[in-house]
């Protein structure tokens, strides 16, 4: 690590720490972070003085304990302390691992994967949490050998006169954890100036100007809640409100509550939560809202749904909200976060495509929601240095315009690599499209797209998409003719994966339901319903429908169903369903 001397920043901010510091100079007593107790009222404040007073305190003990150039982990419940440890990690140059809070055996197990993949025994992470761990999981082996230290009991004021150093832009500012869909979790090295070139794209997609505020939901352990919750607001200098995940998910009109009665002005979050927006206020007015201040609503997902951009927008129209504040995007925690976003002040742009053409990989333009046609939202286009390819991911060449292939991506917000994984690293952030020798290299995503008229168009995930008879068919597609089939579904309920039976590939679908769906009719009849569904939708046999009981499919730490995980579970027996479904009659 690369280490100068704290003290005043460059006027230009080169690190994280050095975005905080200037803050500090410029205007000390403005409000930095808040927190909302139950995602309703103000519970704790940060000004961006007392968050540097605060960092320093926890630098010192980190230094003290001889952590700096090595990694810890972080774990938090939604709150301020992971903001003030975080930089305090930054000004230690401690490279922090956010990891998840667990509540059951399986979450305490990924905690050690994690904590014994960066090298460390530390757990950074409140009294409380410490207690509650002990009592709950003190005698598991998971939690052997493991240091809890409670940051907030150190004492106040160990900071005074701290002289620790200054990272450098290359150094590692963050271990981010991707999900791991198989229970490996990879450590992506994300630097000082991975973050800064992120939110300077971010910013010129998304300009915050002198009145934004952000309002988030989104966890702090997550990349795009670390980008949109901390560093985009401390790095731009706009105040942030921030609430509990499972304030949200409760109760998802705390978080429109929240954009109206603070005023906020960019709030991002996955597709399923403006669905379950729209469910919340599903046959009541969201007139006592004003949604007049919000300008971007980021909306990242693989994919983001019309039906969902136009029932939103239909929904809060009455309270304020335009059309043209959805920004739907593309990234993931390998590019930082963002790789590709909808300019502000622009309606998402809609492309019809054949359905059959798509299939096949190619892309047919059509004219409107004719028969055999389907829209598919644009993610937007990539700006500054960041540049976006598709790739034949078999052949490594180049896809010719009107092709789905592999998104590649070059720019500065390209994370290192993975922690310790070189061969995988150089497979990954550092692939080279056949034929071309010199250059940046790329980052493989592992997702499918295509770009037209410059934007880009995301399909699928590339280990996820099911062939039949040489024809592509993409899972959320599947998902979506099944969530839509039956009231009472919630959003992102169903899995869709194939399996060999050793004869044939044979389509499972998996969904949550619970009593209010089943009641009233049998769950043979329910899953007669959802195979039709598929069947209408995709002219596609689903074999097996598999009702389970609500949060029974693993997910990602932004929510996102695991399907790779949920196929492990049903190949494995692990994947119980709630009632008996039938196997399809053929």
């Amino acid at each position: 690590m690369t280490i100068t001397q704290l003290g005043s920043p460059p006027g230009v901010p080169e690190t994280v720490t050095d975005a905080l510091r200037l803050r500090v100079e410029k205007e000390p007593d403005a409000t930095a972070f808040v927190f909302l107790r139950d995602g309703e009222e103000p519970e704790e404040s940060l000004s961006y003085r007392q968050l540097d007073r605060d960092a320093l305190d926890r630098a010192a003990a980190l230094a003290a304990a001889g952590l700096s150039g090595r990694a810890v982990v972080l774990l938090y419940p939604s709150g301020l302390e992971f903001v003030r440890t975080l930089l305090g990690c930054l000004y230690a140059g401690v490279a922090a691992a956010p990891v998840q809070l667990p509540t059951r055996q399986r979450g305490l197990a990924r905690l050690r994967r994690i904590a014994d993949d960066a090298g460390t025994t530390t757990v950074l992470t409140t009294g409380e949490v410490a207690r509650d761990l002990q009592e709950r999981f003190g005698r598991l082996p998971e939690l052997a050998g493991l240091t809890l230290v409670a940051t907030d009991e150190l004492p106040a004021g160990a900071g005074d006169g701290f002289r620790g150093g200054r990272p450098a832009p290359e150094d590692i500012a963050l271990l981010q954890y991707t999900s791991g869909s198989t229970g490996d979790p990879k450590g992506v090295r994300v630097t000082h100036r991975n973050f800064l070139e992120n939110v300077a794209e971010t910013e010129e997609l998304w300009p915050s100007g002198p009145d934004a505020v952000v309002v988030s939901w989104l966890p702090l352990f997550h990349d795009m809640g670390m980008l949109f919750g901390v560093m985009l607001p401390l790095c731009s200098g706009v105040p942030a409100y921030l609430m509990a995940p499972d304030a949200f998910v409760r109760r998802p009109g705390r978080w429109l509550e929240a954009v109206s009665r603070f005023r906020g002005t960019h709030a991002a979050a996955p597709n399923f939560a403006y669905e379950l927006c729209v469910q919340a206020y599903a046959g009541k007015s969201a007139g006592d809202l004003d949604l007049s201040s919000w300008r971007i609503a980021a909306n990242g997902a693989e994919p983001v749904r019309r039906r969902t951009i136009r029932s939103f927008t239909d929904t809060f129209a009455p309270a304020g909200f335009r059309p043209e504040a959805m920004c739907p995007g593309y990234g993931l925690a390998e590019n930082t976060l963002k790789a590709t976003g909808s300019p502000a002040d622009t309606e998402p742009k809609v492309l019809w495509v054949s359905s059959r053409a798509l299939a096949a990989g190619v892309i047919e333009p059509a004219g409107g929601p004719a028969d055999g046609a389907q829209p598919l939202v644009s993610s937007g286009v990539a700006v500054r240095g960041t540049r976006v390819r598709i790739v034949d991911p078999d052949t490594l060449g180049e896809c010719p315009p009107g092709r789905v292939g592999e998104i590649w991506i070059d720019g500065p917000c390209v994370a290192d690599g993975y922690l310790g994984r070189e061969a995988e690293s150089e497979r990954t952030f550092r692939a080279r499209v056949a034929g071309e020798h010199s250059g940046p290299p790329h980052l493989r995503t592992g997702d499918l797209g295509f770009l037209y008229d410059g934007e880009l168009y995301v399909t699928g995930r590339l280990k996820d998409v099911i062939i039949r008879k040489g024809r592509n068919y993409y899972p959320q597609d599947i998902e979506l003719s099944v969530e839509s089939a039956v009231p009472g579904l919630r959003p992102n309920c169903a899995a869709a994966f194939s399996v060999d039976d050793g004869t044939a590939e044979r389509l499972v679908v998996a969904v949550e339901v619970d009593g209010k769906v089943l009641r009233g009719t049998t769950a043979e009849e329910l899953a007669g319903l959802l195979r039709a569904a598929v069947h209408e939708g995709q002219r596609l046999t689903a074999e097996e429908i598999v009702l389970v009981r609500r949060g029974a499919l693993p997910r990602t730490t932004s929510g996102k169903i695991q399907r790779r995980a949920c196929r492990k579970l049903y190949l494995d027996g692990e994947l119980r369903p709630a009632a008996p479904a039938p196997e399809h009659a053929s």
